[in-house]
């Protein structure tokens, strides 16, 4: 079993709280408890109040590799489709 438990100085709470209502309009309990919805992290507060969405990264390169050959795929798939096109259209022959 493991413990999410942080510890946040008062003093920090009151610094975020005075941040978010510099870029908001709540007021100083709506702050605190929108911060405290947030995870105590004054920015992702900010940014849902300005209805900016949190970027979720799923797509991921782990190595230069990676996306070296992602980037050979996408082209050969375009260059492969583009063809295909032209073949449709009679624009080429089809090589077999």
């Amino acid at each position: 079993m493991e413990d999410n438990i942080s510890f946040i100085e008062t003093d920090l709470i009151d610094e975020k709280v005075e941040k978010i209502m510099r870029q908001t309009d709540y007021t100083k309990e709506i702050a605190l408890e929108k911060l405290k919805e947030y995870g105590f992290d004054e920015m992702r507060t900010i940014k849902a109040y300005l209805g900016i969405p949190e970027k979720k990264n799923n797509n991921q390169i782990k190595s230069v590799n990676q996306e070296i050959y992602k980037q050979m795929r996408y082209k050969l798939d375009s260059s492969m489709r583009d063809y295909q096109g032209r073949v449709e259209r009679g624009e080429a022959k089809k090589i077999l």
